[in-house]
């Protein structure tokens, strides 16, 4: 038996003994063909905690940027990519879409408008599965840039992200440490262009696996580039980590603004078109300016477990948060 055939299998296993009784049970029977395609999303999630474990856990181990002073905060950061990875947000959020959006499509159509769909663009893309494929990636990727630097542009916005940031100790599972509501607007905002560009929702599923995997590596305590290169053509955990950097990944114009470098999601492409890029050889040190101690910070606390996590980024979003030190 193939790897292909135990993630079938365990789908259906899992789905037949569990999720479609349940769903009966509670009268959601009308749901059931939107339940199967999320517990696929679930048994992938599944295999990438466990590949992102035995591939990323020893190479942190072997070259590692920094030493983990903070191992509560590794843990803390792997519930965020449990939730994540196992489909409680971005799945949802796209099925619940889907059939608003099937409605406004139809409701344009009959007005004579009809929404962009790459692969009617080019008769190769239908030829080539793989390339069509890859240009979804490049497109979505341009919007999550977008969005990406829109979260460091307004204040509200950088206090919800700015937990992704307070992270000093960056590892294998910090790429989904973010605060929820932030996540939920991003996947909001992800699986309206995804629909639009007439992305399906099984090849939805595996480009945001892609995706998740290569940012997973990106936030990893390795010691890894791309070369002369390959920075240019894929971020790496370098490019990445001066994202993360303290003051200069997070701030344009000096202490207190907001902004920063190395906004690209998975190609460094958009930082070089729109002159946000930064290319250096050091491994920096992450973090926030403001964690710093007097003088050059005020000391601030993001929170030390999930929830207290959550509550500041609210309190930061509304500007509540301001004297909140040590």
């Amino acid at each position: 038996m193939n790897v292909s055939d135990l993630l079938t299998n365990s789908q259906a296993w899992i789905f037949e003994t569990m999720v479609q009784p349940a769903m009966f049970f509670l009268g959601l029977g009308e749901f059931v063909e939107d339940a199967f395609e999320g517990v696929e999303w679930f048994v992938l999630g599944v295999l990438q905690l466990i590949v992102l474990y035995l591939v990323l856990r020893p190479l942190e181990a072997w070259i590692p940027v920094h030493t983990i002073t903070d191992r509560r905060a590794r843990w803390n950061d792997f519930i965020y990519t449990a939730l994540h990875r196992l489909g409680a947000f971005s799945i949802a959020v796209f099925f619940i879409l889907d059939p608003v959006l099937d409605h406004i499509t139809a409701l344009l159509h009959l007005q004579g408008v009809n929404p962009l769909h790459l692969e009617h663009l080019w008769s190769g893309f239908l030829q080539y599965p793989a390339l069509l494929f890859l240009a979804y990636l490049v497109v979505l990727d341009f919007f999550d840039y977008w969005y990406h630097r829109a979260e460091h542009h307004f204040n509200w916005w950088w206090g919800l992200h700015s937990l992704h940031h307070s992270q000093r100790n960056m590892n294998l599972w910090s790429d989904n440490r973010n605060h929820l509501l932030d996540d939920f607007i991003r996947d909001i905002y992800m699986g309206v262009i995804a629909i639009v560009i007439g992305v399906e929702p099984r090849q939805y599923v595996m480009l945001v696996m892609a995706s998740q995997m290569l940012q997973s590596l990106q936030h990893a305590n390795v010691r890894i580039h791309f070369g002369k290169i390959g920075e240019y053509l894929l971020v790496s955990p370098r490019f990445h980590r001066l994202h993360h950097t303290i003051g200069l990944g997070h701030e344009s114009e000096g202490k207190g603004t907001l902004g920063g470098h190395n906004f690209a999601v998975l190609f460094p492409v958009w930082d070089v078109l729109f002159g946000t890029a930064l290319f250096q050889k050091e491994f920096v040190v992450t973090g926030i300016r403001d964690q710093l101690p007097a003088p050059e910070g005020s000391a601030r606390n993001y929170g030390q477990g999930f929830w207290s996590q959550q509550y500041l980024g609210i309190k930061r979003m509304l500007g509540l948060e301001k004297e909140n030190h040590l």
